[in-house]
């Protein structure tokens, strides 16, 4: 071999994928030494578990009850600003309940309503995806016309009008938005499904006498997982969107339950002059929905293991 040719392939092994690095690992392992490299995975995670943590401990963080009303102190600006206090940090609302407290109140609702529906849409859409995969025949044929059903409506006025007809509530919101998004768990299962279903392992299965339906849940599955994940993830924050859009919109959660679209509806009227009633809400809803978009890229990226160079 010539110095070239070395220096060539010197330069291939520096442009290999992170897996090349993780040779003799399980995958776990792999993915754990990716997760560690991934920038974008570590800051999604973070900021996660810090709206996490504000949410489950919200009754003993938040300074205030975000049900009591003062409307002494209706529309105080937040404390580094003109006339605010510091007991109200964050200012307060036209009914004078603290906004720190409302929005912390909030992330728990909006975390809630998320991994709720997402949850439900996963149960629905893998259930099906599986069967329409692996089963094929007329039962491909009905789940594949029940999705063009789904996507012949508009889903966010299909859940406005459930909403409308059922009536609000979280448990409503959150069962009829995991209702209305299953498709795209569905779509990955079934294509996923088609592609293993053709491998040795399952036709071993099979030979050793397991079931269609055994094959199903303890061989196809358990290979379903890492999709699945990537989906759940960026469902969450889909979810979580269309809550805030229906509470806006006055069909989500009903007042006075602390609500970031509600917080955004009602204080609309007067963004012009305190303009914190909206964009604070705003801010936390983006920074909620951007830390998950940024964990479900992450995840994605760290669970592939068949990267080209």
């Amino acid at each position: 071999m010539t110095i070239k040719q070395a220096m060539h392939d010197n330069d291939l092994d520096s442009s290999l994928p992170v897996e090349q690095d993780a040779l003799g690992l399980t995958p776990a392992g792999a993915a754990l030494k990716r997760a560690r490299r991934h920038l974008g995975l570590q800051l999604g995670l973070g900021m996660l578990l810090v709206m996490a943590v504000f949410a489950l401990l919200a009754p003993w963080l938040a300074p205030h009850d975000p049900y009591l009303q003062n409307l002494s102190l209706r529309l105080l600006p937040p404390a580094w600003a003109d006339g605010g206090q510091l007991s109200h940090l964050l200012g307060t609302d036209h009914l004078g309940r603290d906004y720190l407290s409302r929005i912390i109140h909030g992330a728990r609702i909006s975390m809630m309503i998320g991994l709720g529906a997402a949850t439900i849409g996963a149960v629905i859409g893998v259930t099906l995806g599986i069967i329409a995969g692996y089963f094929g025949g007329w039962l491909d044929q009905a789940v594949n016309f029940l999705v063009t059903c789904q996507l012949a409506v508009p889903s966010l006025l299909l859940i406005m009008a459930l909403v409308f007809v059922i009536g609000q509530s979280i448990t409503v919101v959150i069962f009829v938005i995991g209702a209305t998004h299953w498709v795209f768990y569905l779509v990955v299962t079934r294509s996923a499904t088609l592609r293993i279903r053709e491998l040795d392992f399952v036709a071993a299965a099979g030979a050793m006498g397991a079931s269609k339906w055994q094959i199903a849940v303890k061989e196809i599955l358990p290979n379903l997982v890492n999709q699945i994940m990537v989906i759940f993830t960026l469902e969450v924050a889909v979810a979580i969107l269309n809550e805030a859009t229906l509470s806006f919109l006055g069909l989500g959660v009903p007042s006075p339950i602390p609500s970031w679209g509600l917080m955004i509806a009602e204080g609309k009227t007067a963004m012009f002059f305190q303009p914190w009633l909206v964009i604070l809400p705003g801010i936390a809803l983006f920074v909620l929905v951007i830390a998950i978009n940024l964990l479900g890229d992450g995840v994605r990226d760290v669970t592939v293991t068949n990267r080209r160079s």
